[in-house]
C-alpha cells in the first residue's frame, strides 16, 4: 500500500485538470499525510506533509494553473488550507509512529512465541528407536497468530510412540496448551499400560488446563501412533483428527477407523475411545499431518489435493524414505498456496529395515 500517496497525488491533479476553475480541488490534498501514514514511516509522512503545502501553492497560485495568478496564493481560505494540511501533518505523524510501535511490538511478540514453539516442538531426530522418520513444522505467514499444530515421537518399552495435533485457538495460549499437552504425553507413553492409558491420560490432563484457564470449549484434535515392531503394525486412536495417510507399495491410503472425540471433549462421549490397527511393514510410510495442509488454497480457492498429490508423486514408484515425503511436501505446498493462512505440521514414518538405532 506504500503507492497509495502517489496515486491519491495523481487523483487530485488529475480532477484538476477536470474540474472549473473555481473549484478549490488542492483543499483535497489535507487528507495526504493522514492517507500516508496508513503505510508510510513517519519521517515520510512528514515529507508528504511539507509537499501536500508546496502543491497546494502552486495549484493555488502560480501561473502554470489556468485562471490562478501569484496574488491568490495567499488569500484567506488558502492560507487555512496551509494551516490545517499542517496540523493534519502532525496528527499523521503521530499516527505513523504509533503504527510502527505497534507492528515492531508485534513482531517481537510473534518472534517470541515462534521461538517457544520451535523449542517444544524439538527437532526430529532421523531415527528413533525402530523408526525412520522426518518431521517438519511452518508457521503461518506474517499477520496472522501462532497457531497450536504439535508432534513428538518417542521410543518406549512399549514401542515407539507418536502424537500429531491441533489446539483450537492461536497465540501464546495455545502454545500454553502445546506445551501442557506434549509434556502430558511425553510423560504418559513411558508408563506402563497399552496406547488407550496414554490417551485416557492426556483426556485428564486437557480437562484440568480446563478448569484452570477456565475454557469450556478448550480441546485438542490429535491422532496417537503406537508401533509394534514384531507384529509389524500400527495402533491408531484418533481424536478428531486428519486421518493418518499410509503409502505403501504404490498405493496412498488415508487410515480410517473408530472416530472419538477430540481430546478435551471425552466428558461428552458416552464409549471410550477405540483404537485401531494396520499392518506397517518395511517400505510403507505413514504420514501425520495437520489441517494447514488440507486446507491450504491456491488462487482460485481449491484445497490442497494432498492425496493425490501424494498418488501422482509416489504412486507405482521405489518406496520413498520419510524424508524424501516431507521433501516433497515441503516443495510442492508452497507451489499451491501463495500465503500460508495457518500453521503446517508434518510427520513421516517409516519402519527401519537395518535395526537398530534409538533415540
Amino acid at each position: 500500500m506504500r503507492w497509495l500517496p502517489v496515486a491519491y497525488v495523481a487523483f487530485v491533479l488529475l480532477l484538476e485538470t477536470v474540474t472549473p476553475t473555481p473549484w478549490a480541488v488542492s483543499f483535497l490534498l489535507i487528507a495526504l499525510p493522514v492517507i500516508a501514514a496508513y503505510s508510510l514511516g513517519p519521517v515520510l509522512v512528514a515529507a508528504a506533509t511539507v509537499f501536500a503545502v508546496l502543491l497546494e501553492g502552486v495549484l493555488a497560485g502560480t501561473p502554470c494553473c489556468t485562471g490562478h495568478n501569484i496574488h491568490m496564493l495567499w488569500e484567506n481560505h488558502h492560507v487555512a488550507a496551509y494551516v490545517a494540511t499542517g496540523l493534519v501533518g502532525v496528527l499523521g505523524v503521530a499516527l505513523a509512529a504509533h503504527r510502527r510501535r505497534q507492528e515492531q511490538y508485534l513482531v517481537r511478540a510473534r518472534s517470541v512465541a515462534e521461538a517457544l514453539m520451535r523449542t517444544l516442538l524439538r527437532p526430529v531426530p532421523h531415527r528413533v528407536g525402530r523408526l525412520l522418520a522426518a518431521g517438519l513444522y511452518r508457521s503461518g505467514e506474517v499477520g496472522t497468530m501462532v497457531g497450536g499444530d504439535l508432534y513428538d515421537l518417542r521410543a518406549t518399552p512399549a514401542g515407539e510412540r507418536a502424537i500429531i495435533g491441533d489446539v483450537r485457538g492461536k497465540g501464546l495460549q495455545a502454545v500454553r496448551t502445546v506445551a501442557d499437552i506434549l509434556g502430558s504425553f511425553r510423560e504418559a507413553v513411558h508408563e506402563p499400560g497399552e496406547l488407550p492409558a496414554v490417551a485416557a491420560r492426556m483426556e485428564r490432563r486437557m480437562a484440568r488446563e480446563a478448569e484452570e484457564l477456565p475454557d469450556d470449549e478448550l480441546f485438542v484434535t490429535a491422532a496417537l501412533i503406537e508401533y509394534d515392531a514384531a507384529a509389524q503394525r500400527v495402533t491408531i486412536i484418533n481424536h478428531g483428527h486428519i486421518e493418518p495417510v499410509l503409502i505403501s507399495r504404490g498405493e496412498v491410503t488415508p487410515l480410517i477407523g473408530p472416530p472419538a472425540l477430540p481430546l478435551g471433549l471425552g466428558a461428552l462421549a458416552d464409549e471410550e475411545p477405540v483404537a485401531y490397527t494396520h499392518p506397517f511393514t518395511c517400505g510403507d510410510v505413514l504420514l501425520l499431518c495437520t489441517d494447514g495442509v488440507i486446507e491450504a488454497r491456491d488462487h482460485n480457492g481449491a484445497f490442497y489435493p494432498l492425496l493425490d498429490r501424494l498418488r501422482d508423486r509416489f504412486g507405482d514408484r521405489p518406496a520413498p524414505g520419510p524424508a524424501d515425503v516431507i521433501d516433497f511436501l515441503n516443495t510442492d505446498l508452497p507451489r499451491h498456496t501463495r500465503v500460508f493462512h495457518d500453521d503446517v505440521a508434518l510427520l513421516a514414518l517409516a519402519p527401519d529395515g537395518g535395526g537398530g538405532g534409538g533415540a
